[in-house]
């Protein structure tokens, strides 16, 4: 390689590893913050009545389901002083911050590798079977990051009902969902109203692309675990900024529909156009990001790397993402020219 520039001045940096949604901050947000920036002079409402009303409508759970926190690492802690599991079972590859979260609480982990060859998609009948009675906590992600991949409702079903006869608490991590095509029939927001094992996790910081407004919730029911969470958990942890802005979000259908429209519209036609590459192997995605991996014998994920960085673009190596390796990368899908862009480099290449 040679030793060119970072990247070339007339290029705009792109984020392509951010897998955030090229829409940006909702104009509902901006404009909830610009009204009542005053807020900030008084503490939080500790009730939270109509951002927990906001949720719920949102995610179709009962408000006394709802439990909320500053980003999806902080409910995970939560739920790791909770439960305070002796063991857990993860996907490998899969988010590497359940990994992180549960290694603080010393917690044993065992893994479950999805398989290349079936381009990691989840055999939820062979997941079951390695279900152990010494299991305390299984964590998933719907759809898995960085394989792109989604779950299918009733196959969570199983896994949940699996787990409750071995005294096991799931987690379903949902962070990309609204991603989906028809997500709603995905979300496993509606085990919960069936099982007492199950939290699923949401965070607002991809699809609306606030991380910085740090707010993600939890659904769960088990009145047991709640009365705890009420307890030992800050009563006012939710900014009264964010508390307001995110209100408001919830609502934004317009925000929310064409979101949904441009993803799909560019998920397609960034795989149409990447799959005429006989070099590259194309994970099909299902969420807002991609999974590829090259096939030269030398040329790895450094490499693309540093010949994205010199336009601007922002790939994910994923060397250091368990049962991944140099030759693999991740992009998300951001706005039509910058797809196009982002496209034809990585094409000069491999």
């Amino acid at each position: 390689m040679n030793n060119a520039p970072l990247r070339i001045e007339q290029y705009e940096t792109v984020l392509f590893n951010a897998n955030l949604n090229p829409k940006g901050i909702p104009e509902s947000v901006t404009q909830a913050i610009k009204e009542n920036i005053s807020s900030i002079v008084k503490y939080p409402d500790i009730y939270y009545n109509k951002l927990k009303t906001a949720v719920s409508s949102y995610v179709g759970a009962p408000l006394e389901n709802i439990v909320m926190g500053n980003g999806s690492t902080d409910l995970l802690k939560l739920y790791g002083a909770l439960l305070l599991p002796k063991k857990a079972l993860l996907l490998t590859p899969g988010p590497s911050e359940f990994e992180h979260v549960l290694s603080a609480y010393n917690v044993e982990l065992s893994f479950y590798n999805l398989k290349e060859e079936e381009d990691f998609k989840l055999d939820m009948e062979d997941l079951i079977s390695q279900l152990t009675e010494d299991l305390d906590l299984v964590i998933i992600a719907n759809p898995n990051n960085p394989t792109s991949k989604k779950i299918e409702l009733a196959d969570i079903r199983k896994l949940t009902e699996a787990c409750k006869e071995k005294d096991i608490f799931l987690i379903v991590d949902e962070m990309y969902i609204e991603f989906l095509d028809n997500y709603k029939e995905y979300t496993a927001v509606p085990l919960t109203e069936e099982f007492d094992n199950i939290s699923v996790i949401r965070s607002v910081s991809k699809f609306f692309a606030v991380p910085g407004l740090r707010f993600a919730y939890a659904i769960m029911n088990n009145p047991e675990h709640k009365e705890i969470i009420d307890l030992t958990t800050t009563k006012n942890n939710i900014a009264s900024l964010t508390a307001i802005a995110i209100t408001d979000m919830f609502k934004d259908e317009e925000y929310i529909t064409e979101s949904q429209s441009m993803i799909h519209t560019e998920r397609s036609l960034v795989y149409l156009a990447m799959s005429t590459s006989k070099t590259i192997k194309l994970i099909k995605p299902d969420a807002n990001f991609m999974l590829v991996k090259l096939l030269k014998d030398d040329l790895s994920s450094s490499d693309v790397a540093m010949h994205c960085n010199q336009r601007g673009i922002i790939i994910r190596k994923c060397d250091d993402i368990r049962g991944l390796s140099d030759k693999y990368i991740r992009m998300c899908f951001m706005k039509p020219k910058q797809n196009d862009l982002m496209v034809n480099t990585i094409l000069e290449i491999v």
